[in-house]
């Protein structure tokens, strides 16, 4: 497994960083096809064997039992200084807003019941799960920051937001001498491509680590046409994103499948390789060992420039979908 240095860091994490959405108590949370701790266990333990060191949660994910399965099977399967650890944290709730919890009361509870759930002293990349409209930067980035220096996150990253905004946070956290995000968790894959329009080049200006999200296009991408699977079945969020495309999306995916014929490999190593020529570390999720091998195949698989034209010359504009078309900041 090939690594790289994550961003402005001196963390060296694997090329393929493990989603852990698929792993949690299914009646805890928005997703009834996750796997239990057992499940969970295999998976992370076939991931490490493969060389996988990154692995990404979050609060959120199954009323934070993705966490306590994560960090009760890391625990048992790995030294805590050979794996790296992203989980997330949502911004106060309106109620919490109207009861006086401050920014850093929230960033310090929600972080203590992250490492708590995950049975750690400290996470390595501590995110901000989506864009916060509710307080001033200068809050939010003195809070973060102070977990920081607590000994409690080595670095800090945010998911869902507009480069103008990342761009904003970090340029008031360098005004206050504060940490400053390192890393960029959006909806990135071959079939929605809208960070390419300003995320893209400014992470590349500032050395600011891409680790996507929906790599696979929650499956969409390692399945021809027509095929099913249990999550698309039932992961409605997914469903909210990409069903309005589905057209115009299939034109790609026929032509990861025909790649995939020519080049005698799975739809997955195509898909994650075109990926993997733009990004640091995409999130792949896995809920079983096959995928889990054809993620690690991806890392060593190059693409030519002619296929990677190939895949990408029929795209099309999309709409914003997801937690992005509701961001305050648009």
């Amino acid at each position: 497994m090939k690594t790289i240095q994550l961003g402005n860091s001196d963390l060296q994490v694997s090329r393929i960083c493990l989603g852990c959405m698929g792993f949690g108590d299914p009646r805890q949370g928005q997703h009834r096809w996750t796997l239990d701790a057992d499940q969970t266990r295999d998976i992370l333990e076939q991931a490490l064997r493969q060389g996988i060191n990154f692995f990404d949660t979050a609060l959120a994910y199954q009323g934070g039992t993705s966490e306590q399965y994560v960090g009760r099977a890391l625990k048992t399967l790995a030294k805590r200084e050979d794996v790296v650890v992203a989980t997330k944290f949502l911004p106060r709730t309106p109620e919490q807003i109207q009861a006086g919890i401050t920014v850093s009361g929230h960033i310090e509870q929600m972080l203590n019941q992250s490492l708590e759930n995950l049975g750690m002293d400290y996470v390595d990349l501590y995110i901000l799960h989506r864009w916060d409209a509710s307080a001033p930067l200068e809050e939010i980035m003195a809070g973060l920051n102070r977990a920081v220096t607590s000994g409690k996150v080595r670095y800090l990253g945010i998911s869902n937001c507009y480069a103008y905004q990342l761009a904003k946070a970090n340029a008031v956290a360098e005004q206050l001498g504060v940490a400053k995000f390192i890393s960029v968790q959006g909806h990135y894959n071959l079939i929605f491509r809208e960070e390419e329009r300003e995320m893209m080049r400014l992470c590349a200006e500032d050395n600011l680590a891409l680790t996507p999200y929906s790599s696979l296009a929650g499956g969409r991408l390692a399945k021809h046409p027509g095929e099913t699977s249990r999550r698309l079945q039932e992961d409605l969020y997914a469903k909210s994103k990409y069903d309005s495309t589905v057209e115009q999306d299939a034109r790609i995916i026929r032509r990861v499948a025909e790649l995939a014929e020519q080049r005698g490999v799975s739809m997955t190593e195509i898909a994650l390789a075109w990926l993997l020529s733009k990004v640091s570390a995409p999130i792949v999720g896995a809920t079983n060992s096959s995928q889990i091998e054809g993620a690690a195949r991806a890392v060593e698989l190059e693409l030519m420039e002619a296929e990677i034209r190939y895949l990408e010359e029929l795209y099309q504009p999309h709409r914003l979908v997801g937690v992005m078309a509701d961001n305050g900041g648009r």
